[in-house]
């Protein structure tokens, strides 16, 4: 299970156990919308859509609801029980742990966890997990089944009363309830071999390879594939048996090795030239021309037995093709990962948060946070996240501090880990996804990034902007033509925003004033309304949306010409209509902002159906 599980709720009253199963699980907990008023990870307000979705997206689902309910909300969307993610139904007072689906894919042990964690009682009723305490088409992480089909008749023959015959190394098999013997019908074969599964029984492969892959900057992916898989096949060992893939760390950004690594659909990591190095005296193949260039006597075995560790060794010693080179080590257990030696490539996600509210805040979004080890930001930001900031590492810093959040982010991400540097908003506009790929261009010396930091794998998300917010509360100004302008002369000179209000005015933009004032900035809105006035009439709408989607949410629409600075502050978004911008009020007294698809000089535009952007 590597997906985050969701904790569904529909009361309050599920809420306290929601948040233990949480916590235990590293799971997010969902809530329904009208029936919630504390603060969840997510809201929905349709309970059968909301199931449909996380279940298409092999998301673990955890219930606190009544287990009929869920079974019939779930029905329409069953297909193949072996694609199925783990659905448990939970008790509100946890007393009782039902996994409903994916038993054989993680619901089974979840629900075991959960029952130990809330001192419940897991219903578990698959007839191998009841009778024998495991379930030979579900191996535990570290093994591969090679033949799945024929698991369900080994699984019938079992309960049967057939005896099993084990050959190889697993503990989770021979220390089980099944009913070893020598001379056992069913076989239960476990082999790194690109052996054929037994006619009579079941074949496992134990992710205890690695790959020790070393090649030139920028080399083809394929050729370093095709030379795994056929320094694999020299030595007749499964690829299925392939567990990690290694190398040194300056190939940390290397496409050609995370193409391997996805192909055995396995994780990548990598070792210092001094690490690699000290694994010198067990080389098979040394060479000073790669020690003068890297600082280690030998990348793809050094780093395969750096992987293995003392305890294991090489079984290929390094291949050649034109630009990789490829060895083999076999470890003394299958890897998995709570325990994966060497450093992951650090991951840098880019988070739009959007305003805050959790509404509005997108699934992925949520997801990239819930994956990630540290938090950065400013104050506010990692605070409105609530429960989902829970258990990670937090880094705050001060409104002003820009670069050095995004740097130290960065250099997070260049140890190792997996780091969200949190923006409100959307992370592209006026945010710190710039900052991120500014730094990056940035050229090398005292103030640049570390080697490390330059090597991060990088992800943006986007959020609801302020103007998305702003438009939305206040209908739709954002029909036609529109621009945003940032106010603020810190990093912009005033005769730009100048020149920039001066083109959006004469060519009739809706504009969204983004940073219109501060504490000492109070002149620049005025003078912007006052060169906007000669171009659109005073009677135009604009909106003064402040603190979008937090507690003290306000909505204003005023005129142009009434346009007072006074009544702007620094958590106000101020959208000013085009010369076609109207208003209209609806029967229950509220006056919304729209600006038309067409410009109303033109002959039928009302009446036009303009098949473009989002109208599409």
């Amino acid at each position: 299970m590597t997906k985050t599980p969701a904790i569904i709720i529909l009361s309050e009253a599920a809420l306290p156990m929601a948040r233990r199963i949480a916590e235990a699980t590293g799971g997010e907990v969902h809530g329904l919308d009208r029936r919630i008023s504390e603060r969840v990870d997510v809201t929905f307000t349709d309970t059968g859509s909301h199931l449909a979705c996380l279940f298409s997206q092999g998301r673990p689902v955890i219930g606190l609801m009544a287990a009929g309910a869920m079974i019939r909300l779930l029905a329409p969307h069953l297909a193949d029980k072996m694609t199925e993610p783990p659905v448990l139904a939970v008790s509100e007072d946890g007393s009782a742990v039902v996994p409903l689906l994916g038993g054989h894919h993680g619901a089974n042990n979840l629900a075991r966890e959960i029952a130990a964690l809330v001192d419940g009682f897991a219903a578990i009723t698959t007839a191998g997990d009841l009778k024998f305490g495991v379930a030979l088409d579900a191996p535990p992480e570290g093994y591969v089944l090679a033949n799945p089909h024929s698991a369900k008749q080994a699984m019938a023959d079992l309960v049967a009363g057939g005896s099993v015959r084990l050959e190889g190394h697993a503990p989770w098999l021979a220390h089980s309830g099944l009913p070893l013997s020598s001379d056992g019908r069913i076989v239960l074969a476990v082999s790194d071999a690109a052996v054929a599964p037994p006619e009579n029984g079941l074949l496992y492969h134990p992710r205890t390879l690695v790959l020790g892959i070393g090649c030139e900057r920028g080399a083809d992916g394929d050729e370093a594939l095709t030379l795994a898989l056929e320094s694999l096949a020299e030595v007749g060992l499964a690829p299925q048996s392939v567990g990690l893939v290694a190398s040194i760390d300056v190939k940390a950004d290397e496409a050609a090795v995370h193409h391997v690594a996805r192909h055995f659909g396995c994780p990548v990591r990598f070792f210092d030239a001094a690490t690699l190095e000290s694994e010198t005296p067990r080389l098979k193949n040394p060479s000073n021309i790669v020690f003068a260039e890297v600082g280690c006597h030998g990348v793809a075995e050094g780093a395969a037995l750096a992987a293995v560790g003392s305890s294991g060794g090489l079984v290929a010693e390094k291949r050649k093709s034109r630009r990789a080179t490829c060895a083999i080590g076999r470890a003394p257990a299958p890897f998995v990962q709570a325990n994966l030696p060497g450093r992951a490539r650090g991951k840098l996600m880019v988070v739009g948060i959007g305003p805050g509210s959790d509404g509005w805040r997108s699934p992925e979004v949520s997801a990239m946070v819930a994956a990630s080890t540290d938090l950065v930001g400013y104050s506010l930001y990692l605070d409105l996240l609530g429960p989902l900031a829970d258990g990670k590492a937090r880094h705050d810093f001060d409104l002003g501090k820009e670069e050095a959040r995004v740097r130290h982010a960065m250099e997070l991400a260049g140890e190792g880990r997996a780091v969200a540097l949190v923006c409100s908003g959307d992370a592209g506009i006026y945010a710190m996804a710039t900052l991120v790929f500014e730094l990056l261009d940035k050229s090398d010396g005292a103030e640049g990034l570390t080697d490390a930091a330059r090597r991060i794998e990088i992800a943006v998300s986007p959020g609801i902007s302020a103007l998305q917010a702003a438009a939305a509360r206040a209908g739709a100004p954002l029909g036609h033509d529109f621009c945003t302008i940032s106010l603020s002369d810190l990093l912009t000179p005033w005769e730009d925003i100048k020149r920039r209000v001066t083109a959006a005015g004469e060519g009739d933009f809706v504009i969204a004033f983004y940073n219109p004032v501060s504490k000492k900035r109070r002149t620049q809105l005025a003078w912007a309304r006052d060169k906007l006035l000669e171009h659109r009439p005073a009677t135009t709408p604009v909106i003064l949306a402040t603190n979008l989607g937090r507690d003290g949410e306000l909505i204003r629409i005023v005129e142009l010409g009434s346009l007072d600075v006074d009544d702007v502050d620094m958590l106000t978004v101020v959208v000013v209509g085009s010369s076609n911008s109207s208003t209209v009020t609806t029967g229950d007294g509220r006056t919304w902002v729209y600006t038309p698809r067409g410009y109303a000089r033109k002959q039928g535009s009302a009446m036009t159906h303009i098949p473009t952007g989002d109208a599409a």
